[in-house]
C-alpha cells in the first residue's frame, strides 16, 4: 500500500531533496573542474577537455532530469531513496522524517540494491 506523506513531512522531504540536488550540482562541477585542472597542467588536449566536460554535463543533466523532473509529493520518497542509493544523502540525514517514511525509503533501497 502506498504511503502518502503528511503535509509537514512533505516540507521536510523537499528540504532533503533540495540538499541532495545542491550536492549533485556540486559533484558535477567538481568533475568538470578535475578535467579543467588536467587540461591546465597539459595532461589533456583542449579539444579532449572540451568534449569531456560537454559529455559529462550532458550526461549529468539527463540524470537530473530523470530524477527531478515532474517531481510531486507522491514521488518524494522515491527520489530520496535514489539520493541515498547514490550516496548524495545519507540515511542518517533522514532523521526528521517519521518512522513510516524512513521505512518506505528503506524498502525502496532494498529494491534498488537487489
Amino acid at each position: 500500500m502506498p504511503y502518502e506523506l503528511p503535509k509537514s513531512q512533505k516540507k521536510i522531504a523537499r528540504e532533503i531533496i533540495e540538499k541532495g540536488l545542491r550536492r549533485e550540482y556540486q559533484n558535477s562541477i567538481e568533475k568538470a573542474n578535475a578535467v579543467i585542472e588536467k587540461w591546465k597542467s597539459g595532461k589533456l588536449e583542449t579539444r579532449e577537455a572540451y568534449f569531456s566536460i560537454y559529455k559529462q554535463l550532458i550526461s549529468h543533466d539527463k540524470h537530473l532530469a530523470r530524477r527531478y523532473d515532474n517531481m510531486s509529493g507522491s514521488k518524494y520518497l522515491m527520489i530520496i531513496s535514489g539520493q541515498v542509493a547514490d550516496g548524495v544523502i545519507s540515511f542518517e540525514e533522514l532523521s526528521e522524517l517519521n518512522d513510516q517514511a524512513r521505512q518506505v525509503v528503506q524498502n525502496w533501497l532494498d529494491v534498488i540494491e537487489s
